[in-house]
């Protein structure tokens, strides 16, 4: 089995995880649930898919099963396969087919980068059927009450390279979630980094400014996730300047006149 699939939770947590609604999300995400309707999150990477995905989970009080997807992720890798033992062959369920089983939410993190076949398991699971066909063991599992299929992806990022198919997207119901507005993405870095509230603002106006460049050449904008890291430095001693070029310029580029221009704006911003 695939080692980087990996269970988040056997059972449901009992600490909350951190979560910053900025709109409805909750209440449509609940509705889903409710309804037994499969979710698409939609958004740049490091906005809190994976996080709000893990909150819901603890709300709804369901095990969440989270498999991160890359190429060479197989159906097998989803739904199982035979292992030779000493004392013969025996069945093992995937993460998917244990989800199925148990009624959990199964999170499928950047779908996109699984291979088209292997994506093709999934509609089963997405419309009326709500059901697994396992041809190896010749099963249809019909999923367990409190099953759910979330799936994500960064729209802007895979549009240059591979998308979903017409039939599989229109399967999901789509919620789109971007960088909170300021006030609230201050906020989130400032609970999750620890740092002082006026840090927690400077840490986002220099996100908002950077984020202004993504079509003059910077591939990759400063997510929430880096400015949490920044502050998290900061926090720790290290100058907000110097946290500011480790945490968000040197993951953002390599080249010479971007990074110039990057340490720039955060020597403008924390004058």
């Amino acid at each position: 089995m695939d080692q980087s699939i990996r269970s988040l939770a056997a059972r449901p947590t009992a600490d909350e995880p951190w979560y910053q609604p900025t709109g409805n999300e909750v209440a449509l995400f609940e509705q889903c649930h409710a309804r037994g309707l499969a979710v698409m999150l939609k958004g740049p990477t490091g906005c809190g898919k994976t996080r709000f995905v893990e909150h819901m989970a603890w709300r709804l009080g369901r095990p969440l099963v989270t498999i991160p997807c890359h190429d060479d992720l197989s159906a097998s890798d989803l739904i199982g396969r035979y292992l030779i033992r000493h004392d013969g062959t025996v069945w093992q369920d995937g993460p998917l087919t244990r989800a199925v089983r148990e009624g959990a939410i199964c999170y499928l993190d950047e779908v996109v980068e699984a291979r088209q076949d292997t994506v093709v398991v999934l509609h089963a699971l997405t419309d009326y059927r709500r059901m697994l066909p396992i041809d190896k063991t010749g099963e249809n599992i019909e999923a367990a009450p409190g099953f759910q299929l979330v799936v994500s992806y960064n729209p802007g990022y895979q549009r240059m390279l591979k998308d979903l198919k017409p039939s599989t997207r229109q399967r999901f119901v789509a919620m789109d979630l971007d960088f909170p507005a300021p006030e609230y993405e201050a906020l989130i870095v400032q609970h999750e980094s620890g740092v002082e509230p006026a840090v927690a603002r400077g840490l986002v106006s220099l996100a908002e400014r950077i984020r202004q460049l993504r079509d003059r050449g910077l591939a990759e904008v400063p997510s929430t996730r880096l400015l949490i890291a920044a502050g998290t430095l900061t926090l720790c001693g290290i100058p907000v300047r110097e946290a500011c070029y480790a945490a968000i310029v040197s993951p953002l580029s390599d080249e010479p006149s971007m990074v110039s221009a990057l340490r720039d704006l955060v020597d403008g911003t924390f004058v």
